[in-house]
């Protein structure tokens, strides 16, 4: 699993501004929001914008699309297929009962690299401090390969019955499964489920962390 701090779009924007000693106030005055709290939440990845936006931003901060899109300085190899950088959900709560993906589970947006075209991903806030051993935090976001099943010891998203959804070690054992916490804090403990009693879903393995700053 790869650990580092990928920009997204969001931090460009943040750190273009703050290059340029601009506040979010004047930022949001060059770009016609309506109020700083609207371009906070931009930079923290809570809302998406469009391309005619990025567009808007790019004017505004007195650079490129491509620059803030993180396009620049990449080009395409000679007999290697060009994956550019593609945007996927940040979900917040997962619960069981509806659409992975629906709207009132996307708090935002982030962009990735790891867009094979077999394989989807989506990102997910972490919160709590369950995983922090395993140097996975609160308010770190990790990107998640969608998949139903994971190897034993893998740190995987998993649905356990009604419950949202959940980041730890899984283990399959003969006649039970182990979702396993990595923390300092003695409070949490393994949770033990017979599955023939309890539906466990994995919905993701988490392939990549990237620290909240």
């Amino acid at each position: 699993m790869e650990r580092g701090y990928e920009m997204t779009i969001f931090d460009r924007i943040r750190e273009r501004r703050e290059k340029l000693g601009l506040t979010q106030e004047d930022l949001a005055k060059l770009t016609g929001y309506t109020s700083r709290s609207m371009i906070g939440k931009i930079e923290n990845g809570q809302r998406d914008i469009n391309q005619s936006q990025i567009a808007i931003f790019a004017k505004a901060l007195q650079t490129t699309p491509s620059y803030l899109m993180g396009w620049e300085g990449k080009q395409e190899s000679i007999g290697t297929p060009y994956n550019p950088t593609k945007r996927i959900p940040v979900l917040g709560r997962i619960s069981a009962g509806s659409p992975l993906y629906c709207e009132e589970n996307i708090v935002g947006y982030t962009y990735t690299d790891l867009n094979g075209s077999e394989n989807e991903y989506f990102a997910l806030r972490v919160s709590g401090n369950s995983m922090n051993a395993s140097r996975i935090c609160d308010g770190d976001l990790v990107i998640v390969r969608r998949q139903s099943s994971v190897e034993n010891g893998q740190i995987a998203v998993v649905m356990v019955g009604d419950d949202e959804a959940t980041i730890k070690r899984f283990y399959n054992g003969d006649d039970h499964i182990t979702l396993m916490p990595q923390s300092t804090d003695q409070k949490f403990l393994p949770q033990i489920y017979n599955p023939s009693q309890t539906k466990v879903t994995v919905l993701g393995l988490v392939v990549k962390i990237e620290i909240r700053v």
